[in-house]
């Protein structure tokens, strides 16, 4: 099958074609970016041996052949272009956040952009792999989940399908390597900014939080709020995702363990590790998401840890995987590699 990338020159964008390019299934057809039309693949990003060049987007050039076009944009660019591909019969998978939030007025609220059709919004599926598999396989347009959703709602779905926690305690702290904040050059991110240094950012306002409390609203079938702290810390890769909550029925560690087991035990990416704590290197250019769990028995309280690869299971890695779900390949198909270490 043909596809095409949008925003490809993005680190998103290139994670996308570095696994697009050994996919058994995929072909890639053409990769599009704004920022460097005509360039070759390979001047930008010298570590791919590469033909490709990027292009200037276009809708006729993305339907030339193409089945699958991947948008790896900022917000606001995908749900401009999107409606037009949809009605042309390709399938479009989207990694920014046009399309994850059922309410226009809550995404306008927390991204400050235009909110794509209601139209759009209904038919869009949401891509969280391990969740939502028996709507991807139909699915004519998948919204991404975002890198801070993934590595939360895995852990927390269990827990809030079963009535295992209180929804209303849940606090959130989560750690992020650079690459979460693009690869736009700006202040924030010089080496001496960012190097020796835990920067806490958008406290209680990030963008992913009305991701997060929608879906987290979908398993515990109550509304949820959260307390969300996202912090970057200095590497390049890797999210590790600390949760509290209140138990409210006395589950030990032996129940999160049976639970977690028979929740994902049919997942390929999901990899309970009990009290043996994730760790973002664990995890590292690749597809999987690491689960621990602990119960405090002082606290009553329930500690949740989730590490995955931002790029990765957070971006490229489930985009991948759900388009395979989608067009009935294996789900691991170009996805079965090994974390990197050290």
């Amino acid at each position: 099958m043909k596809v095409a990338v949008v925003g490809a020159s993005g680190y998103g964008g290139v994670e996308l074609i570095r696994l697009l390019e050994q996919h058994p299934y995929f072909e890639i057809g053409a990769v599009f970016s704004s920022s460097q039309p005509g360039e070759r693949l390979s001047s930008v990003y010298p570590h791919l041996e590469s033909s490709l060049i990027f292009e200037e987007l276009s809708v006729d050039s993305m339907c030339d052949g193409i089945e699958v076009v991947f948008f790896a944009t900022p917000p606001g660019v995908s749900s401009r272009w999107i409606p037009e591909l949809l009605e042309r019969g390709i399938c479009a998978i989207d990694l920014s956040g046009d399309f994850r939030l059922a309410d226009p007025k809550v995404y306008e609220s927390w991204y400050q952009k235009p909110a794509a059709s209601s139209d759009y919004l209904d038919q869009a599926v949401y891509g969280l792999s391990e969740w939502f598999q028996n709507d991807l396989r139909h699915a004519r347009l998948i919204s991404n989940p975002g890198c801070y959703p993934t590595a939360t709602l895995l852990a927390l779905a269990p827990l809030l399908q079963e009535k295992i926690i209180d929804p209303a305690s849940i606090i959130i702290d989560a750690k992020s390597g650079v690459t979460g904040a693009g690869r736009s050059v700006h202040q924030g991110m010089l080496f001496s900014e960012i190097n020796e240094n835990v920067r806490p950012y958008k406290v209680d306002r990030h963008q992913h939080v009305p991701e997060i409390e929608q879906y987290a609203s979908l398993f515990a079938e109550t509304e949820v709020a959260v307390s969300f702290v996202p912090q970057q810390v200095p590497m390049s890769r890797g999210i590790l995702v600390s949760i509290y909550a209140g138990n409210m029925n006395n589950y030990t560690n032996r129940d999160l363990y049976n639970l977690y087991h028979s929740a994902y035990e049919q997942a390929p990416f999901v990899r309970i590790r009990g009290q043996q704590w994730p760790e973002t290197k664990f995890v590292q250019g690749s597809n999987y998401c690491d689960l621990g769990f602990h119960v405090g028995a002082r606290t009553g309280r329930i500690i949740l840890l989730s590490a995955i690869d931002n790029l990765m299971k957070g971006a490229a890695g489930q985009a991948i995987q759900n388009a395979n779900i989608r067009f009935g390949f294996p789900e691991t198909a170009g996805l079965l590699f090994s974390p990197l270490y050290p």
